[in-house]
């Protein structure tokens, strides 16, 4: 293991990119992209806007994206890179959507350093699962209507035995549901809802591509979204909305 007092050791600075438009990053993650050797992106997040947020030039840019039933970047190759870089004296940023703790996979990337001996600091981000509803005018809690949410990643449907998501418990708690990764399962997720004893009346707006020019909002209820699914104009990626402040999205 290398020592953190070997100062040929750079650091690796794990940054939230936020939820899509590229000026929803913090400050302090622009300056960590402006003083980095190396940046790794993911799909989501501002990596398609670089240019806008520090000077490419001189910049290794690499692309470790983990794209849903697509083309994957394996989490071993990820942190192999990282390690590599900073072994070779490069500072490394590594940029990922939203919020690097919230289904990112930071806490992974933060251990692998940690027993490679790499020094790494993180930048937290804008989470798409609160952030992305606020831009579409939805809040996930309102005085007098709910005090709780949830935010559930929604990438396995009920039933798997992978899944760690109680969604009885969810149908219970009487919060805000907010989903992401679930434009695939939402039926199965709605179902499971429903026949926990949620109503199947209960509104849902589905934000697609949300805080990017091609935001779309689209209203609904646990019934239809059980019975039909998303529908073909709700794509990845994309938040679902479940509980009574999705009302106002249908209001706007």
């Amino acid at each position: 293991m290398i020592s953190l007092t070997d100062r040929t050791v750079a650091p690796v600075t794990l940054v939230g990119g936020g939820p899509g438009a590229w000026d929803l990053i913090t400050v302090r993650g622009m300056h960590a992209l402006q003083n980095a050797d190396v940046i790794l992106t993911d799909h989501l997040g501002p990596g398609a806007f670089l240019d806008k947020l520090c000077d490419v030039a001189g910049k290794e840019i690499i692309d470790v994206a983990k794209i849903p039933y697509q083309r994957q970047v394996a989490q071993e190759e990820t942190n192999r890179i990282m390690i590599e870089r900073a072994r070779a004296g490069q500072s490394v940023a590594r940029l990922k959507g939203g919020d690097p703790f919230v289904f990112g996979r930071g806490s992974e990337e933060v251990r692998a350093l940690a027993q490679a001996g790499i020094p790494c600091t993180v930048v937290p981000g804008v989470t798409s699962a609160i952030a992305v509803p606020a831009a579409a005018g939805v809040p996930v809690t309102e005085r007098g209507v709910v005090h709780s949410f949830s935010v559930v990643s929604g990438h396995l449907p009920p039933g798997d035995p992978r899944s760690l998501v109680d969604w009885e418990a969810l149908a219970r708690a009487g919060g805000t549901i907010c989903v992401i990764m679930g434009v695939r399962t939402i039926a199965s997720s709605a179902a499971a809802l429903v026949a926990a004893g949620l109503s199947a009346q209960t509104p849902v707006c589905a934000i697609t591509e949300g805080t990017l020019p091609s935001e779309r909002c689209a209203a609904s209820t646990l019934g239809q979204l059980r019975d039909h699914g998303a529908g073909p104009e709700i794509v990845s990626p994309a938040v679902f909305v479940i509980g009574e402040v999705a009302r106002q999205a249908a209001a706007q």
